[in-house]
């Protein structure tokens, strides 16, 4: 296990319970009181710990190289009934984002989101999860396919941002993310929105407009990174952590300010601790929303998620 640099008492704890094992497995010894002592000392660590993370932790800890990405979430809710889609129909398909449909308990969802890759070597092939312009006119492609024949989205936020190459503002960065905002407030589908890791800038917003958008509880969401914001400020990074907090950029932050409109809470430890238990609470919260937004008439949806995002933030009028 990956240990994060404010996890020393955790990975000491980990080292002990290692050694424990090993003594009772070789000697023959009975350790199990050992064992069980040290478990107790690891959960006790682990809620201390992450009972009280700073900003900048949850950070870390939304970027571990052992938590879910997209892909590993889609084939949980959908049992391996996915079938990916490729392709912008006019330059290439952008490997960053992913998509296609698939079926939750016999219900045909349209899944889009981004792809970080599990190993350098994958990271690569996807582009570190940034994507490109025609990786967000694929995802709304895949957004009026699932409009025509009336299904659900879901779209999985995790990205440090869009691809900003000096090619893809040559083929229209900005306007494709744009196009996207525009065209997401008048889908005529339910569409839930959860951010599973990081969420920077457009690169997040550009498949993040929804009925309902929800934060795992280690995430964060921000115009910008607390790194490139310490850079712009300070003119270095060593002030990530102060620029963090000023970002209020956590989930706790995004639903003080109504912005988001819940948090799914995560194991102890972290989604990287426990795929399984947060596949399923994921799972949980997006058929409870489809099961409600199902009932709701395009129309008034359409309207909803408009006034949603109008009444968004505060502003004067002289």
């Amino acid at each position: 296990m990956v240990l994060l640099e404010f996890e020393a008492k955790i990975g000491e704890l980990l080292d002990q319970l290692q050694k424990a094992r090993e003594i009772g497995e070789k000697s023959n010894v009975d350790v199990s009181v050992t064992i069980k002592e040290l478990n107790d000392k690891l959960e006790k660590a682990r809620t201390e710990i992450y009972g009280n993370l700073t900003a900048w932790q949850r950070v870390q800890v939304s970027r571990h190289p052992e938590r879910p990405y997209t892909l590993a979430y889609i084939d949980y809710f959908t049992k391996g009934a996915f079938i990916e889609l490729h392709g912008d129909r006019n330059v290439k398909d952008d490997k960053a984002m992913v998509g296609g449909f698939g079926s939750i308990d016999g219900e045909t969802v349209m899944f889009i989101g981004h792809q970080k890759g599990i190993n350098t070597k994958m990271r690569q092939y996807r582009n570190f999860g940034m994507a490109n312009p025609e990786g967000y006119r694929k995802a709304l492609r895949l957004m009026r396919l699932a409009e025509k024949f009336n299904k659900p989205i879901v779209t999985l936020v995790d990205t440090m941002g869009a691809y900003p190459g000096l090619e893809a503002e040559e083929r229209g960065q900005g306007e494709a993310i744009a196009r996207n905002l525009y065209e997401m407030f008048n889908i005529k589908v339910p569409i839930i929105t959860i951010i599973i890791g990081e969420g920077a800038s457009g690169g997040a917003i550009g498949i993040g407009v929804g009925d309902k958008v929800y934060m795992l509880e280690n995430t964060w969401y921000s115009v910008i990174s607390p790194e490139s914001c310490s850079q712009i400020l300070w003119r270095t990074w060593d002030y990530k952590e102060e620029a963090a907090a000023a970002l209020k950029l956590t989930a706790i932050d995004m639903l003080e300010q109504k912005l988001i409109d819940g948090i799914i809470k995560e194991p102890l430890g972290g989604a990287h601790t426990n795929h399984e238990e947060i596949f399923a609470t994921t799972m949980a919260v997006i058929q409870k929303d489809l099961k409600n937004l199902k009932k709701i008439k395009p129309e008034d949806l359409v309207n909803q998620r408009i006034e949603k995002y109008v009444a968004m933030g505060k502003y004067i009028e002289d």
